[in-house]
């Protein structure tokens, strides 16, 4: 069930997304606000994906020095910068579900993939234990890891908010 719920996390926010533009009750500054927190969380992933080889090693540059989980740390700001852009209970409550229910089922079947495939490795960085890597931000990797996808659907769902903003005045 865990496994079904992280792989259709994307889908289901498409869905959630299109239901949190109908509870939407932007104004003005709660998009401004809730833009710049999106935009810090997608800088976060941005970072992360720059520094992540994906399944071909335990990634321990950049943020992942500090945390096991940087791309879903910036997913979860950007969450709240959509929550603060949609100034509305209902449309928090949705992102707050969303993000429990499916960045749990996403970490647990993550962290059980590569603690089967990398072992003792992981089990170190977990712990804390490995040694950080040096490694350089490259933004041909965050590309190779398609960190573009998450950038253009926060453009797009800022625009609909905007858009709804201004269909409201």
């Amino acid at each position: 069930m865990l496994r079904r719920l992280a792989r259709l996390r994307v889908p289901l926010g498409f869905a959630c997304g299109l239901v949190a533009i109908l509870l939407a009750r932007p104004t003005a500054r709660s998009v401004a606000v809730g833009f710049a927190v999106a935009v810090t969380g997608e800088v976060i992933r941005i970072w992360a994906a720059g520094h992540l080889e994906k399944s071909r090693e335990v990634t321990r540059s950049g943020p992942y020095r500090w945390t096991r989980h940087p791309l879903y740390v910036g997913s979860s700001v950007i969450a709240a910068g959509v929550a603060i852009a949609g100034a509305s209970l209902p449309l928090v409550l949705l992102v707050l579900a969303y993000m429990a229910t499916t960045l749990t089922a996403a970490v647990r079947t993550e962290e059980a993939f590569l603690r089967g495939k990398f072992g003792d490795v992981y089990d170190a960085y977990a712990a804390r234990r490995a040694e950080p890597m040096r490694r350089r931000f490259s933004f041909s990797r965050a590309t190779a890891n398609r960190e573009y996808r998450a950038a253009a659907g926060l453009a797009i769902g800022f625009a609909l908010l905007a858009l709804k903003l201004w269909l409201t005045l």
